[in-house]
């Protein structure tokens, strides 16, 4: 008896467990890869469109064929070619299927290409066809992008499109950096170029140049907008020991360069000269022989180092300095006065005074000297 009772359970619970299973089965909607995707084309798609009077383009879309309503991003691409051969992103993704294309982006965006292709700002303005295409992928629940879901629209055409020169003016950049043989090409220690007090387009540095040569950048990065051989106007006293090496400025004999940079805008590029100087470091105020405040005093010019790591040593200091002048000391840019490009060590640190106010005073013995190490901003007086 109690077998048979045992035997009806086991056949009850298989029964629930095989159909709870065919249940679940059916509620799961499976998902379909989508085989075509609908941008639909707007009313104005063969209207003189104006973008500097325009606010938003609209464009709408449908949802992909995923098998049941998902959730989507959208993002639209523009083109100057039919093909869209030179996308750019003009909506970024979004869960709407309505897509407003930001006319004074899209203006920008086009004028850049537009100066690709050999435009100029007399140019303008200049009527284009735009080529138009979306983009949808399904996401999880978390907003991440489900792979094999992405699916590519048919692409739309505008006809007259108005581009007015729509980019905005080009500035001097407010940070400049190096890199170079000297670091490993790494940007996280590229050294900072110095401003030249009250001149922020006119950067300066004590450069180690060697075969492999230097570049600079406004940003810590490799974004392709390094600038290099040629790129730069090559100018100064040194100018003709460096060659390119695969667009680097390279010394064929490494050795330290005062490297002067100056940035202009001129036909809305920025134009960069670099002037290669000798690596002249100098002594001034009451430490020097005259006691005065002559710049390049005879006798004041640290002794230059042979190695990337060696140290610009001093003359001994001829007497001492007191609280009031204090040891000073600088580079030369042409042009400017000198207390424009001084520092000083303090707590064996090398401190640029840069676009900073006067800085503190540091007195010194007579008979000591100041050893400066460039290649890690270091210092001592001893």
């Amino acid at each position: 008896m109690n077998k048979t009772i045992k035997s009806i359970l086991m056949l009850v619970v298989g029964a629930c467990l095989f159909t709870a299973c065919d249940d679940d089965n059916d509620s799961n909607p499976t998902l379909k890869s989508p085989t075509t995707f609908v941008l639909n084309t707007p009313a104005i798609a063969n209207s003189h469109i104006e973008l500097a009077n325009s606010g938003k383009i609209i464009v709408t879309c449908s949802q992909p064929d995923y098998g049941f309503p998902a959730s989507t991003d959208y993002s639209l691409e523009a083109s100057l070619n039919a093909d869209m051969s030179d996308a750019f992103e003009a909506v970024p993704a979004q869960k709407s299927a309505v897509l407003g294309i930001d006319a004074a982006s899209l203006a920008a965006s086009l004028t850049d290409k537009l100066k690709s292709k050999g435009k100029v700002e007399a140019d303008f303005p200049i009527d284009v066809k735009v080529y138009l295409r979306a983009k949808a992928v399904q996401t999880t629940a978390y907003g991440k992008a489900i792979d094999g879901t992405e699916i590519l629209s048919n692409i739309v055409e505008l006809s007259r499109v108005l581009v007015e020169y729509s980019l905005p003016p080009a500035t001097t950049p407010e940070n400049f950096y190096v890199i170079g043989g000297f670091n490993g090409w790494m940007w996280d220690t590229a050294p900072a170029m110095i401003p030249v007090n009250g001149a922020p387009n006119v950067f300066w540095r004590m450069v180690w140049v060697d075969e492999q040569g230097v570049k600079f950048n406004a940003e810590r990065a490799w974004d392709n907008k390094e600038v290099g051989f040629g790129q730069v106007n090559i100018g100064g006293e040194l100018a003709g020991n460096i060659s390119d090496n695969g667009g680097n400025l390279a010394s064929a004999t490494p050795a330290w360069y005062l490297i002067v940079v100056t940035t202009s805008v001129s036909g809305g590029k920025i134009i960069y000269n670099v002037d290669f100087l000798k690596p002249e470091v100098w002594l001034m105020g009451p430490v020097t022989p005259g006691a005065g405040w002559a710049e390049k005093e005879d006798g004041c010019s640290f002794e230059v180092p042979a190695t990337k790591d060696g140290e610009f040593v001093s003359p001994a200091f001829a007497h001492a300095s007191d609280a009031d002048a204090g040891l000073r000391v600088y580079v030369k840019v042409p042009e400017f006065d000198w207390w424009k490009s001084e520092f000083m060590v303090f707590n064996k640190k090398i401190v640029y005074r840069g676009t900073g106010g006067d800085q503190e005073r540091v007195v010194v013995p007579a008979g000591q000297k100041l050893y400066l190490n460039f290649s890690n901003d270091t210092g001592d007086i001893k």
